[in-house]
C-alpha cells in the first residue's frame, strides 16, 4: 500500500475497513514520512507575504526558500528561516506577467514563464539569469518544470506545444505540438524517466523525454486541466512500477490516478479517486513530500487538505480572499504555501512542523561511535561537546587545556597554527598539524551545512550515498540500517516498532537529487 510502516499502524487502529484498495501497493520508494499525528492536527497559517502588486500566479519551495510570482512581472524569494525576502529579491526579467516558478529538486535553480516567451533560469545563491529560453514561435509560456535530477527542462505554451530544454548546454533538445488547447500543467515522474502533461482540451498525455506519447487520457477534466503533480514515491509490485498522480480542472474535481508501467504490456492509467469538496475549478495542486497528504486550490477561494491515501478530506481553508492559484509542500517540511489572485502568499504549517524525531537516534554503525555532538552544527557546539570531540579524534591529552580556554564549537573552528602555539602552549609540531587538520575537517562539514534534510540519514545525520527504503518507509544509508538490522535490536531507527522485515529498496530518485545537489556545491 502506499503508506509508510508509521502510518499504517495508525490508519488499522483507526480506519482499517478503507485500507482494501491500496492491497499490493507496497514497498514504496520516497523519503521520510510525516509524523503519524499529522492526521488529526490542524494546519496553521504562519505568515501571509504581500509583496506583490497583483495575482500571484505560481509559488514554490525548495529546502532554503520559497518563490513566487505575479502578474506585476517579477518573481520574489524568501528565505524560509524568517520569510524575509533575500538580498536579490525580486527577480525583475520578466517583460509580462509571469505565470509559473518552479525549483529543482537540489535547490540550486529556480525557473520561471511568462507570457513574453521567455523561461528563466535563475541561480539560487546569487539571483543571477544563468538562461534565458525563448519558446520556439515566441508563443506565451504557461508552465515550467525541472526533471528530478535537474538536467532537463519542460516549458509549456498557450499554442499547445511543449519544449524540452537540456539546462547544462541551455540548448533546446525538442519542441512539438502536443495539443490543440494550451499547455497548462507538466510534471516529471519521480524515476524522471517519463513526464506527463495537461492542457485546456482536458486530455493528460504521457511521455518519454523523446517526446514519444506512451499513455493518453482524452477525457482526463470535462472542460480542461489545469493542474497535475505526480507523488514523490513510486512503487513495485512484482514486473510493475506504479506511480500515483494527481490532476485538477475545470470541472471542480480533484482527481488521482494510478500511472502503471508494465515490463511487457506496456502503461495505462486508472482513476483511483475522484474528489468533490471543492465548489468551483481546481486550480493547483501538490502531495506532500512522503505522499500521505494532498493539497488542492481552487475558485471557490479555498485550500482543501486530504489524506492522499484514501481520499479523505482533512481540512477547507478559507483565509484567501480571491481564487487560489497555486499550493506547494516544501521538500523536507510539515509546511506548505498557497498563492492567491488576493496578491498574497500564505504559508502553512501541519502539526508543529517538525520532521525530526522527537529524540535523538543513538546507535552504532560498523564498529563507530554516535556522537552526540554529530547532530548539531559545529558553531553550535558548547565547551563539553569540543571536549567530547577531542576525546573522539585521539586528543584526550588536551581536553584540560581547551576548557581552560573557554573553548567551544566557534572558538574552535577559528584556531590557527599561532593559536595552538603561543596561546595553548602546544610544542610538538606533528600534534599541532594533526589538530589543525581535523579543525579543516569540521570547517569543510561547517560549509556544507545548508544540506537539506531529506538527504541526511536519520541514523548518522551525514549525506546519503545509496540511500534505501527500509519495512518502516524512511530512508537510511544503506550501510548504516544494514548495520542496525544486523544487531538484536529490529526495531524501526526513526519509529522504534518493530521492524516487519529486513528488505532493502533502493532510492534512486533520491540517490539522483543528492548526487545533483553534490555536483552544485
Amino acid at each position: 500500500m502506499f503508506m509508510s510502516g508509521y502510518y499504517s499502524e495508525l490508519a488499522r487502529s483507526q480506519r482499517p475497513e478503507q485500507l482494501e484498495s491500496f492491497s499490493g501497493l507496497n514497498n514504496c520508494l520516497h523519503v521520510n514520512p510525516l509524523p503519524s499525528d499529522v492526521l488529526i492536527i490542524m494546519a496553521s497559517l504562519l505568515c501571509t507575504l504581500q509583496d506583490h502588486r497583483d495575482d500571484v500566479n505560481c509559488c514554490a519551495l525548495s529546502d532554503r526558500f520559497l518563490a513566487s510570482c505575479s502578474g506585476d512581472k517579477t518573481v520574489r524569494v524568501y528565505s524560509l528561516e524568517d520569510f524575509r525576502e533575500v538580498q536579490f529579491s525580486p527577480l525583475r526579467a520578466h517583460a509580462c506577467g509571469v505565470h509559473c516558478c518552479s525549483f529543482s529538486s537540489c535547490g540550486r535553480y529556480l525557473a520561471s514563464c511568462s507570457t513574453d516567451a521567455l523561461t528563466f533560469v535563475w541561480s539560487t545563491s546569487t539571483g543571477a539569469a544563468v538562461a534565458a529560453l525563448e519558446h520556439p514561435a515566441r508563443a506565451p509560456v504557461r508552465v515550467c518544470a525541472f526533471s528530478p535530477d535537474a538536467r532537463f527542462l519542460l516549458s509549456g505554451a498557450s499554442d499547445g506545444t511543449l519544449a524540452v530544454w537540456d539546462v547544462t548546454s541551455k540548448t533546446l533538445q525538442r519542441c512539438a505540438k502536443v495539443s490543440e488547447g494550451s499547455v497548462l500543467a507538466c510534471c516529471f515522474s519521480p524515476c524522471g524517466q517519463m513526464f506527463i502533461t495537461g492542457s485546456s482540451q482536458g486530455e493528460l498525455h504521457l511521455w518519454t523525454l523523446s517526446l514519444n506519447t506512451l499513455h493518453t487520457e482524452r477525457e482526463a477534466h470535462h472542460l480542461g486541466v489545469t493542474c497535475c503533480h505526480f507523488c514523490p514515491q513510486m512503487s513495485i509490485d512484482g514486473q510493475t512500477v506504479k506511480f500515483r498522480l494527481a490532476s485538477g480542472g475545470q470541472d471542480n474535481r480533484l482527481k488521482i490516478w494510478i500511472v502503471s508501467q508494465h515490463a511487457t504490456a506496456g502503461y495505462e492509467m486508472m482513476l483511483l479517486y475522484t474528489l468533490s469538496a471543492q465548489s468551483a475549478p481546481v486550480l493547483c495542486c501538490a502531495f506532500s513530500f512522503d505522499g500521505q497528504l494532498l493539497i488542492s486550490g481552487s475558485v471557490d477561494k479555498t485550500v482543501t487538505v486530504y489524506d492522499a491515501n484514501n481520499g479523505e478530506l482533512l481540512h477547507t481553508l478559507t483565509q484567501h480572499e480571491r481564487y487560489v492559484t497555486a499550493c506547494a509542500f516544501s521538500p523536507c517540511a510539515l509546511m506548505f504555501a498557497s498563492a492567491s489572485m488576493d496578491k498574497t502568499v500564505n504559508i502553512w504549517r501541519i502539526g508543529d512542523g517538525n520532521a525530526e524525531p522527537s529524540e535523538p537516534l543513538k546507535t552504532t554503525v560498523q564498529g563507530r561511535k554516535s556522537l552526540g555532538y554529530s547532530r548539531t552544527l559545529v558553531s553550535d557546539w558548547s565547551e563539553e561537546d569540543v571536549s567530547e570531540w577531542l576525546c573522539d579524534e585521539g586528543f584526550e591529552a588536551l581536553v584540560d587545556m581547551f576548557r581552560a580556554h573557554n573553548t567551544d564549537g566557534a572558538k574552535l573552528i577559528s584556531l590557527n597554527t599561532e593559536m595552538l602555539t603561543t596561546e595553548f602552549n602546544i610544542e610538538s609540531v606533528g600534534l599541532c598539524s594533526r589538530v589543525l587538520r581535523k579543525i579543516k575537517d569540521l570547517r569543510s562539514s561547517l560549509m556544507d551545512s545548508d544540506v537539506p534534510k531529506h538527504f541526511l540519514c536519520p541514523i548518522t545525520r551525514e549525506l546519503m550515498k545509496d540511500p534505501v527504503i527500509a519495512a518502516d518507509g524512511f530512508c537510511y544509508e544503506r550501510e548504516a540500517i544494514e548495520s542496525w538490522i544486523n544487531t538484536p535490536n529490529h526495531s524501526s531507527p526513526w519509529t522504534k516498532l518493530p521492524l516487519k522485515n529486513t528488505i532493502l529498496t533502493s532510492n534512486r530518485s533520491l540517490k539522483t537529487a543528492i548526487q545533483c545537489w553534490k555536483s552544485s556545491h
